[in-house]
């Protein structure tokens, strides 16, 4: 059996990337409110999968000042 969530949105680059030709990740909503990631130069290579709590996680240490 496979509990792993199902990708329910297209996948989506962001805003900032700078227009079709840059190097960016794309995100997708899961089925379990979590996000689909992949790189967008090889969306081939797979996907990882993060889960709602891992992801807001994710997003509150990018929106803290002293993130990278």
């Amino acid at each position: 059996m496979n509990d792993a969530p199902t990708i329910t949105t297209l996948f989506r680059k962001s805003s900032y990337s700078g227009g079709d030709h840059s190097e960016c990740v794309e995100v997708a909503h899961t089925s379990d409110n979590g996000r689909a990631v992949r790189d967008s130069k090889d969306t081939a290579r797979g996907t990882t999968y993060f889960a709602p709590g891992a992801w807001q996680a994710f997003i509150t240490y990018l929106n803290r000042s002293e993130a990278p």
